[in-house]
């Protein structure tokens, strides 16, 4: 295929900083149709690529081609309406009437999918999810050839992001994205470009690819790098043993990377942490009774009872605005209950991360910060220093004595997460951890909440994090309960989708301008016979995953029950992992069943 664009020698540096490298002599092309997936350190030059790319800002040195009459549109790190503009006036400006915005199926599906209900509202008033829904429309609703994404999964809920990973592989457009979302990266993205010390190095394949080829360039590298290799040997241990979806594209296969791996254990042993976690903790962690949460004159919990146990990982999703955050803040009592009662055990030292950035001593540098928490941390059997998990978090020796008032933004949300961790907590709840973080923090930290023996409550809408470091998922439905979701987000998604939210990922529908004329697509035809099969195939498998389903919470139960017993937590957390794997193989089954009999 033809390239769309060309970089040829490009060089650029950090404004006012002639010394700092960030593109050095790099050369690079986009092909039609192809996605590109952008990681890299926070500040290594992902955003300058981009803009270089969209000529937002000139090449200083070599030299930039585009195909003539290239359609291309970029979304950037900030959004920035004019003063009293409408929603209107961003995504719809090329629209003369609103019968043809709204007779187009592509401008639909975007408003659709991204929530956008009010074209007439102010974008003054609008939060900053709002906002960055609003620009990401305003981007996608063109005819393009090319777009480039800057981090188009902030403020985006686990559906939001779905349906945007849907959207831009029906595209069939060219597109370049810099996101730490990984799920979104692997599912999205034909070739990944790593950007590091001014080069620019491509890589066939999404995220897992990319980290398949990361470890093999690790293997040969010598001892100094023993650190890095270890994070990329686990990581490819967890992507190997992760769901079906994650390695349902074909790939090509480094051998040996996958030699690396072939002895390496599970990314954490949930037997152990158990067993740590009940020593550190007893029996009681934290509790709701009869729970009720009203907010805003809606109820967010309704006579809920919740009992979390020593060395519960458990993962919240909900679309935004359904009180993930409000209920964080009422199981570590920071919320009152409208009824109910709230238990903490008395061994609980609770510590929570919130989405706001707290303050820091800005007078004292990075590790000096951190030591005044502590100077040493137990993660397990491992322990480590103040600057050995500042390092796992994205703070080389070379930052750990910048000053903190001299953070960025990411930075600083990493120092806040380093400083909570080592004051070891034994319960902690995590709001949105991964903002701000690139693809190689978000590595070290899931590698240390793999060896973090306590009690966790994650809220995200990194999917990749909550599978990875969570065991169980609960759902808000905005029902005033809280849904236990054996299946995991698949199961959350594939729920909201069959109560009638349209596909996942998809928000209510937009409202039609007046008297617009809207195409209906003509009906498939169906073969009666087989989507009567197909309908009692669905309906037998979905017996065997309610069995399934029982099971496994029969297990949990035994698993508690067995805590102080280790012989028996092993034979038990076997058959645990058996009947889970089976019943994700018996509902990809029910999902393809579904969908035959639904014609």
């Amino acid at each position: 295929m033809a390239n769309l664009l060309n970089l040829e020698n490009v060089t650029a540096h950090v404004p006012g900083d002639a010394s700092r490298v960030l593109l050095d002599a790099v050369s690079l092309g986009v092909e039609q149709g192809e996605r590109i997936g952008v990681v890299g350190l926070n500040g290594g030059g992902k955003t300058t690529l981009l803009d270089v790319i969209t000529g937002e800002r000139p090449a200083e040195g070599g030299r930039v081609s585009r195909v003539g009459g290239l359609r291309m549109a970029h979304l950037a790190q900030r959004d920035r309406f004019p003063a009293g503009s409408r929603v209107r006036d961003i995504v719809l400006q090329h629209y003369d009437a609103d019968h043809e915005w709204a007779a187009d199926p592509r401008v639909r599906d975007v408003l659709d999918g991204l929530g956008i209900t009010d074209v007439e509202r102010s974008t003054d008033g609008l939060s900053g999810g709002e906002k960055r829904r609003v620009a990401l429309a305003a981007t996608l609703v063109g005819e393009l050839d090319l777009v480039v994404l800057d981090e188009p999964t902030n403020h985006l809920d686990v559906e939001g992001i779905g349906w945007l990973a849907q959207h831009l592989v029906d595209r069939r457009i060219a597109l370049v994205v810099v996101t730490h979302d990984r799920w979104f990266l692997d599912t999205v993205c034909t070739r990944t470009w790593e950007v590091a010390n001014g080069r620019v190095e491509s890589y066939l394949g999404g995220y897992a690819d990319w980290v398949y080829a990361r470890a093999e360039r690790s293997r040969q590298a010598d001892a100094a790098e023993q650190r890095r290799r270890n994070l990329a040997r686990k990581e490819l241990a967890w992507l190997r043993r992760g769901p079906p979806a994650r390695t349902s594209k074909p790939r090509y296969r480094i051998e040996s990377a996958e030699a690396l791996i072939a002895d390496v254990p599970a990314p954490r042993d949930t037997v152990e942490l158990m067993q740590f976690a009940t020593n550190r903790l007893g029996r009681t962690v934290l509790e709701l009774e009869d729970a009720t949460v009203h907010v805003a004159g809606r109820t967010l919990l309704d006579r809920v009872t919740w009992r979390l146990g020593p060395g519960d990982r458990v993962g919240i999703v909900g679309i935004n605005g359904s009180g993930k955050t409000t209920l964080l803040r009422a199981l570590s009592g920071q919320c009152d209950l409208d009824g109910g009662r709230r238990v903490q055990g008395s061994t609980v030292k609770l510590a929570q991360l919130s989405q706001e950035l707290i303050d820091l001593p800005a007078d004292m540098r990075v590790l000096e910060a951190t030591e005044a928490v502590a100077k040493y941390v137990r993660f397990g059997k491992q322990e480590m220093t103040a600057s050995q998990v500042l390092e796992r978090l994205g703070f080389p020796a070379s930052r750990q004595w910048t000053p903190v008032g001299r953070l960025s933004g990411g930075e600083r949300r990493r120092l806040q997460l380093t400083r909570l961790l080592m004051d070891e907590p034994n319960v902690l709840l995590l709001d949105e951890p991964t903002n701000d973080l690139d693809v190689d923090t978000l590595t070290g930290l899931e590698d240390l909440l793999d060896g973090w023996p306590g009690t966790l409550v994650v809220v995200s809408h990194d999917r990749y994090l909550t599978e990875r470091v969570c065991d169980q998922v609960l759902a808000l439905f905005g029902d005033g309960s809280l849904t236990h979701l054996p299946g995991g987000i698949p199961e959350y998604l594939s729920r909201r989708a069959a109560a009638g939210r349209g596909p996942a990922g998809a928000a209510p529908t937009a409202p039609q301008a007046s008297g617009a004329p809207v195409a209906k697509p003509a009906a498939p035809k169906v073969d009666a016979a087989a989507q009567r099969a197909a309908r009692k195939e669905a309906q037998r498998l979905e017996r065997r995953m309610e069995q399934l389903t029982k099971q496994e919470e029969k297990l949990h139960a035994q698993l508690a029950e067995a805590a102080t017993d280790p012989g028996r937590l092993v034979e038990l957390d076997r058959e645990r992992k058996a009947v889970v794997t089976e019943r994700e193989s018996v509902e990809i089954e029910w999902m393809d069943a579904a969908e035959r009999a639904e014609g």
